[in-house]
């Protein structure tokens, strides 16, 4: 810890007096020599298949890397590709996905593969224009799939390059735009290898937070995450859990078998629940009876 104070210390000197293109080249030399030394080692780094990297980038949405290492891998195993993810059904989709949570990913993953198949041809297309036509992925994570995926260098930013930033360059601030990040990001982007770059700024995102705790909290567009006890997303992963497992369930076995969770909830609740959930895509109702589709 004391030898990075003394990094940051001595950068934010070189910067007193603005950004300069030295201090961006200090910059670019601290980052690069901790990532050649503690660089971190995931499946989707070695595997960068355009399949792989936008299953890698869906998953760690709102997900840390820890958890969605072993999930990561049940996924490919079981869908290896755009096709076996097209062709594959719901209920084997939530099974892999059972236990990330936020389950519009996995549909949304599954809509991907649809249309990458029906208007794409079977490849992932390459312009952040054409990606951000895809389900769930919006401009951040479009320009992140083009520089890990094609190693172009598109901009965006993800917490723990935000992390880097608001701890380089605005030392003494709060409140921070990640407009004026953004800047930032452009004019120290590695052109040349933006796909390594990148990886080396999350490494050290990984480093800072470890060591300081979560400097994002001083971003202007930082919230902290709602409880999921006792939260709708408790509620949607629980019906589709249990959806899962049946043979279809009546809206009153659905509120019994979530009683015996202490998940109660009113008949009402859990119809405009399961309609929403219907509406996505993930259930449908036959006979008064839901199933997953």
């Amino acid at each position: 810890m004391e030898g990075l104070e003394k990094t940051l210390t001595q950068f934010h000197r070189t910067i007193q007096n603005g950004v300069t293109p030295q201090g961006i080249r200090r910059f670019k030399t601290i980052i690069w020599n901790y990532y050649k030394s503690h660089g971190r080692g995931f499946a989707w780094r070695s595997d960068i298949h355009p399949y792989s990297i936008l299953v890698s980038e869906i998953m760690l949405q709102q997900t840390q890397t820890t958890h969605v290492v072993q999930k990561y891998a049940e996924w490919m195993k079981a869908f290896p590709n755009f096709e076996t993810l097209a062709k594959a059904p719901m209920k084997k989709i939530l099974e892999v996905w059972q236990g990330m949570g936020y389950n519009r990913r996995a549909i949304a993953l599954k809509k991907c593969a649809e249309l990458v198949l029906l208007n794409y041809k079977g490849k992932l297309p390459k312009t952040t224009d054409e990606l951000i036509k895809l389900p769930h992925v919006g401009p951040n994570t479009a320009a992140s799939i083009a520089a890990f995926a094609f190693n172009k260098p598109a901009v965006f930013i993800e917490t723990n390059i935000r992390s880097v930033f608001i701890t380089f360059f605005f030392p003494n601030k709060t409140n921070v735009h990640d407009n004026d990040i953004r800047e930032l990001v452009e004019k120290t982007l590695d052109k040349k290898n933006p796909r390594e770059w990148y990886y080396a700024l999350m490494d050290y995102g990984v480093l800072l937070k470890a060591t300081f705790g979560n400097p994002n909290k001083k971003s202007r567009h930082y919230t902290k995450q709602s409880k999921f006890a006792g939260s709708n997303r408790e509620l949607r992963g629980t019906i589709l859990r249990e959806l899962n497992m049946s043979r279809g369930l009546t809206i009153e076995q659905l509120q019994d078998k979530l009683k015996k969770q202490n998940i109660p909830t009113t008949i009402l609740k859990l119809r405009t629940t399961l309609k929403s959930l219907a509406d996505e895509g993930f259930v449908k109702e036959k006979n008064n009876r839901y199933l997953i589709r």
